[in-house]
């Protein structure tokens, strides 16, 4: 992903790809012509299937339809999925796949560990979906025949020295869709599009202790683990008082025990004098955030992994978009609730639209979360609740 440092003079101009040079030595490896295609279409449904994708916990989710279309398409293939420590927490609600934890907190000693793990261990195919280095290290531990990867135009920290066949490349799309890309090259064209993952009735219990009823509630998960995505506590506080105001919502803070987290929550309550929220920041683990989910109306919040997470239990999320561009990371089921700041930051921030942008590029200013405004953020929650809410029976006059 490129980021762009505002501002810039050159930030229109064109950025040249990669060389012809590079092109010609990596032709071997992109696996994208017709004839690879067909014949990627026409192998045999493999016995063993290992996928690695260690984080983050939104990028995670956005692996759950994958996992459930390939379990849907190839009933009697094994799924192993290498995936991060705090990632496990939320997929291992996932049932039937053999999951093994990479703790990237351990350094060296958490690949040794994982490739103690693995050994003894083949596969028939490897999907490897994340291109950074943890990711390429942790792939040194698996063995597969096919090693499939992203393009050349995609791919970053010598990804293409990990695996030996290429995905075509796409512009333009949203990483979900990318990451579909691995499957169609396998000639899995069907999507199954759920999220599924069970939720522990202890959990569910929990939640419903916290949020009794079902009164309308508005869930704010405010923090992104990037500050840069995250929104001015007033402007959360002003949603918010909208929120009770004009629908009677009630109002819950969520997220997790990091003091950063704590910190923005207590400015938008101290934003906030004389109304009534339900702090629950620090207090719930993955799943019982999930289980909050379940008790929602909406959940606010910026580009992070609580937005994606929304999807598991099929809940609304108004998304508050301005370093990033949701069209391309957006919580999937919820982009038209989205409010794009990231567009008018482009003009205003670099100095060109985002059209004229590489695909992926951030925003790194402070300025670009300020690019979404609490009007424009209320007036989608007042269409997502006249949305719900609705339309009273027409009664006929009989004769």
């Amino acid at each position: 992903m490129r980021r762009i440092l505002p501002p810039s003079v050159n930030a229109c101009r064109r950025i040249p790809g990669p060389s012809r040079r590079r092109s010609r030595w990596r032709r071997g490896a992109v696996g994208s012509s017709r004839s690879e295609q067909t014949a990627a279409a026409c192998l045999p449904q493999p016995r063993r299937v290992c996928l690695i994708r260690l984080s983050a916990l939104g990028d995670v989710t956005h692996l759950l339809p994958i996992v459930h279309t390939l379990r849907q398409v190839w009933p009697e293939t094994a799924v192993t999925w290498v995936i991060g420590r705090r990632e496990y927490r939320l997929a291992s609600l996932l049932p039937d796949i053999d999951f093994r934890v990479l703790d990237k907190n351990a350094g060296w000693r958490g690949y040794r560990n994982l490739r103690r793990d693995l050994l003894g261990d083949s596969f028939d195919l490897l999907l490897l979906m994340q291109v950074s280095m943890r990711a390429h290290l942790a792939s040194l531990c698996v063995r597969a025949q096919r090693r499939l990867g992203y393009d050349t135009v995609r791919a970053r920290d010598l990804h293409g020295l990990f695996v030996n066949e290429r995905i075509p490349h796409r512009d333009r799309e949203h990483v979900l869709d990318a990451q579909f890309g691995f499957l169609e090259h396998l000639g899995i064209h069907e999507r199954h599009m759920d999220w599924t993952l069970p939720i522990p009735a202890a959990d569910r219990c929990w939640a419903e202790r916290q949020l009794p009823g079902a009164h309308p509630t508005l869930l704010i998960s405010p923090a992104s683990s990037v500050a840069l995505r995250n929104w001015p506590a007033g402007h959360y506080a002003a949603v918010a008082a909208h929120a009770q105001r004009s629908h009677g919502m009630r109002v819950v803070l969520c997220g997790g025990p990091s003091a950063a987290e704590r910190a923005l929550a207590d400015a938008i309550k101290a934003a906030m004098p004389g109304r009534t929220l339900i702090d629950l920041v620090g207090r719930d683990t993955l799943p019982r955030l999930l289980a909050l989910f379940e008790r929602a109306t909406v959940l606010l919040g910026p580009d992070s992994g609580p937005a994606h997470m929304a999807a598991i239990t099929d809940t609304p999320v108004i998304g508050l978009y301005g370093v990033s561009n949701p069209a391309r990371c957006g919580p999937y089921k919820s982009i038209d609730w989205c409010v794009d700041g990231y567009t008018p930051a482009c003009e205003q921030i670099l100095g060109c639209p985002a059209s004229a942008l590489p695909w992926g590029t951030r925003i790194e200013s402070h300025d670009a979360m300020r690019m979404v405004p609490v009007a424009a953020v209320c007036e989608q929650l007042d269409r997502l609740i006249a949305a719900q809410t609705p339309e009273p029976a027409r009664h006929t006059r009989s004769a």
